[in-house]
């Protein structure tokens, strides 16, 4: 044998025992070997492989640490996605009973079949993970992200022992690992120990350090941090030919492969099996070495699962079943509010500090305005606080009997009845306390907003990270970290900011970000800085100057506008500044835009922030691809009687806006009348009390007078040829479904064909669909556009019709 056979043959041997010690340690908790004999035989591997680097390989035991700190996280798509589950929080066994009741409905299961096997166990509170292992190679890492997709977490995911970095036996060709990264409270509390022996500040609990740990850009500090696994499923699997047909046989096999899987799990029967696994958990909880938030239910066998399928974005084969929060009772010294980064005003209790749940809470969610008020939460109140699904607090319930108290001026101070609370009932605040923004909250709607989006700087790094998505202004590199760094360090205030970035801005923001991240790559430190990045940001900043109006519009981030409206907008008003101009009953009269739309496009852009904003783009050279003129389509929508029905005056019918129009001249004689006029018109007469109280309010003949100013102006601005130079519309009215894969087109421009010709294009198949076009690997769209009897076309049939004569008529 060759020395170097020899060498491989030796560095096979190490890396084989240190793969089993290691599982001894991490995974079974018993070792077999002393600390130091694992140390040893850890230098000998490390001495061998950097003596020959060809012996390296990615399941070695010293790769776990390795690897240079990330300037960013790759994404990762996800070949199966990582849905979540749904959650039952009725927490007695009731949960447990609607969830059984519910699989054997979808089954069409009698009450006299046998009961359904489940495999239950433990909810992990932690960071969900996908492992991928080829040939049974650890090969990536991603953490769920938005389900779809994730981040390449690789070199963070090899530094936990617990995870193997090859399976044992013979494992499939691709096995996708779904679980938990977790961390005991035991090595919580021993690193926050230590943290506090260095004067350094504590983590707040093992949830959040988990998380934080595992999407750390130097792999070398996640490795400092104590955390743990748990598999629970499977994700994307090929070449398994022995794979097992039931979820508990699934979680067998992971564990012979050397995956560490939680104990504490069962096959139960039935909604009493449910129950009872349920209540022996509960009882377990306190134990347990790590914090759970419930228990998983999950049908049994793998062939039911794909039987009952999903809902929406949830499997009807399983849940989550929530144990009671901890509560404890605490005093409100304050009521503040927070502006988050979509605007939504929360008001948050500010407590006297008190211990819930393993953690010292000092504030607490009241989430919104009814809630304070249903609850009566006031300022100085001794309240019911808990952790809902133990991780954020909120206020259950005031202890009314402790309210504090006044006596009323004059009052007998024996006298009950006459003291009043000391302090009033809450309310949101009318205006944003973060820019100043006037607050609006929809009808039907529980959340309050704040109405400054391009200018209120709580929404800041949101509004960017909209304006710069790739179906807005697709400014291609600028991502949610860059956006967050540029707002932190103020390089950027507003979306107009961007256009004033320079290089050395963008080299600022990366230099001051990678020193509060603590992770100054090595060739920084020796002088060589990294440009291309930033020019090709530049780049892409500058070439999105010039977008279509429906994509600024869209990335102007106007609440209840996209894709579908801004299209709308830009097609008949044509042009950026008709759109500004607008007032709310114009807009409404628009195809496909009601009264709500049309009041959040019109505040939006009657905030003077926002107006600033969009004055401050097109001052930095956004110019907006616009029309020559308005849609001829507007002389029809823009009718006087379609405008007053749209002002939503009380009584108004169209029936009656078509009696008083031929009794006034028109929108201005009729905001000129006095209440005596409005009487003596012949409409009934709660129609003309109506109309009279309605112009009576302030700023209502103003309005009037002011949308009557829109609709001349606008309407003179099309051009008496451009009628007959309209261009045709032969899926003008109808409804398209596009799905599959089309031959030359992308879904996008079919999309913009589509629409181009007068069609819309809906996501959705149903009895009012015109046309589904279908291509490659068309999926259930084709299949109930097939049982509806709806048309289906090819691509090549979609083109024929697109280039036929206006067939409107």
């Amino acid at each position: 044998m060759t020395q170097t056979s020899l060498f491989a043959a030796r560095a096979a041997e190490l890396r084989a025992l240190l793969f089993q010690y290691g599982r001894e340690y991490y995974v079974l908790d018993a070792p077999s070997v002393p600390d130091a004999e694992y140390d040893r035989l850890f230098r000998e591997l490390q001495a061998l492989e950097a003596a020959h680097p060809e012996l390296r390989s990615d399941d070695s035991p010293t790769q776990r640490v390795g690897g240079e700190a990330l300037a960013e996280f790759a994404p990762v798509v996800h070949a199966v996605p990582m849905l979540s589950i749904r959650t039952e929080t009725d927490v007695t066994a009731a949960g447990a009973e609607a969830f059984d009741a519910s699989v054997r409905r979808e089954l069409d299961l009698l009450p006299l079949d046998a009961p359904i096997d489940y495999a239950v166990e433990l909810k992990f509170d932690g960071l969900a993970i996908s492992l991928r292992y080829q040939d049974g190679v650890l090969t990536q890492a991603a953490t769920r992200g938005d389900g779809a997709t994730g981040e390449d977490v690789t070199q963070n995911i090899r530094t936990i022992g617990q995870i193997p970095l090859r399976l044992n036996g013979a494992a499939p060709a691709l096995l996708e690992v779904r679980g938990e990264v977790y961390m005991r409270r035991d090595h919580f509390e021993a690193l926050n120990a230590g943290l506090l022996a260095r004067g350094e500040k504590p983590f707040v609990n093992p949830r959040n350090t988990a998380a934080g740990a595992v999407r750390q850009l130097d792999p070398k500090i996640t490795a400092q941090r104590p955390l743990s696994f748990f598999a629970y499923g499977l994700g994307q699997v090929t070449g398994w030919d022995a794979m097992p047909d039931t979820h508990a046989g699934v979680l067998d096999a992971l564990a012979a492969f050397g995956l560490p899987v939680c104990e504490v799990r069962e096959v139960v029967a039935g909604a009493a099996g449910l129950a009872a696994f349920h209540q022996r958990v509960a009882e377990l909880r306190d134990s347990l070495p790590f914090d759970i938030d419930g228990v998983v239910y999950k049908v049994n066998s793998l062939a039911v699962q794909r039987q009952l399928g999903f809902r929406t974005r949830e499997p009807r084969w399983a849940v989550a079943h929530k144990y009671p929060a901890q509560e404890a009772l605490t005093v409100v010294e304050a009521i503040d509010v927070q502006v988050g980064r979509t605007g939504a005003l929360t008001p948050v209790a500010r407590l006297r500090p008190v211990f819930v749940g393993g953690v010292t809470v000092t504030n607490a969610t009241l989430h919104n305005e009814d809630e304070v008020q249903r609850k009566d939460v006031r300022v100085g109140d001794t309240v019911v606080v808990r952790r809902a699904g133990d991780v954020i607090p909120e206020v259950v319930s005031v202890v009314l009997a402790q309210r504090p108290m006044q006596v009323l001026p004059g009052a007998d101070l024996f006298s009950e009845g006459d003291s009043a609370p000391l302090h009033p009932p809450y309310h949101l605040p009318s205006h944003c306390p973060v820019c100043g923004s006037h607050t609006v909250r929809e009808p039907g709607e529980a959340i309050t907003r704040c109405a400054g989006g391009l200018s209120c700087r709580a929404q800041r790094s949101q509004a960017i990270q909209h304006f710069a998505g790739r179906r807005m202004m697709d400014i291609d590199g600028l991502g949610e970290r860059y956006i967050d760094s540029l707002v932190e360090f103020e390089l950027v205030r507003g979306v107009a900011g961007l256009y004033a970035l320079d290089l050395d801005k963008l080299l600022d923001m990366k230099r001051r970000a990678d020193e509060r991240d603590n992770c100054v790559p090595d060739t920084v430190k020796a002088g060589k800085v990294a440009t291309k990045w930033a020019d090709n940001l530049l780049q892409a900043i500058a070439a999105s100057k010039t977008p279509p109006l429906a994509r600024l519009l869209f990335a102007l981030g106007i609440r209840h506008v996209g894709e579908s409206t801004a299209k709308t907008l830009a097609d008949c008003l044509g042009q950026l500044d008709w759109v500004r101009r607008a007032p709310a009953a114009a807009l409404a009269a628009l195809p496909d835009i009601g009264a709500v739309v049309a009041d959040s496009i019109a505040g939006f852009f009657a905030e003077p922030g926002n107006q600033a904003e969009v004055d401050a783009l097109l001052a930095a050279g956004v110019a907006p691809q616009q029309a020559a003129h308005p849609s001829t389509k507007l002389h029809g929508l823009f009718e006087p009687v379609t405008l007053l029905v749209k002002l939503a005056i009380p009584r108004l019918t169209e029936l009656r806006a078509g009696q008083l129009l031929a009794q006034v001249a028109d929108l201005y004689a009729l905001a000129a009348l006095n209440r005596a006029q409005v009487i003596a018109l012949d409409l009934p007469a709660e129609a003309a009390n109506a109309l009279a109280d309605w112009l009576d309010k302030p700023t209502q003949r103003a309005a009037l007078a002011q949308l009557a100013d829109y609709r001349r102006d606008i309407l003179a601005a099309i051009p008496a040829e451009a009628e007959q130079a309209a261009a045709p519309q032969p899926l003008a009215g109808k409804t398209v479904v596009l799905t599959g894969t089309l031959p030359t087109l992308s879904r996008d421009e079919a999309k913009v064909r589509v629409e181009a010709a007068g069609g819309k294009v809906s996501g959705s198949v149903s009895k009012k669909t015109d046309f589904v076009v279908a291509g490659e690997a068309a999926g259930s769209k084709l299949d109930k556009a097939q049982a509806l009897g709806v048309p289906v076309l090819d691509e090549a049939a979609l083109l024929a019709l697109l280039a036929a004569p206006d067939s409107s008529d």
